[in-house]
């Protein structure tokens, strides 16, 4: 869940699945975090919903070491 101020600016990211409270400073999170944010679309139950949401790493961790197929990871060899 993300808040933002009046200006736009990143305010607070708080993890939907843990409700931790994780650091922001100058309108970045300054710890790991997944946002999600998904237009649903035909063929699904929720056609015409959008779904966002935030993951802190440890929840990230958790849910995806139940996957039956791994997530491909791809080690960046240049950051932007």
């Amino acid at each position: 869940m993300r808040k933002y101020t009046g200006g736009g600016q990143l305010e607070t990211v708080v993890c939907n699945c843990c409700g931790k409270k994780l650091i922001v400073s100058q309108g970045i999170a300054r710890e790991g975090n997944i946002n999600i944010n998904h237009a649903w679309d035909f063929f699904s139950e929720k056609d015409g919903e959008n779904h966002q949401f935030d993951l802190c790493e440890m929840c990230y961790d958790a849910i995806i070491r139940e996957f039956i197929i791994p997530v491909d990871v791809e080690e960046q060899t240049e950051y932007l």
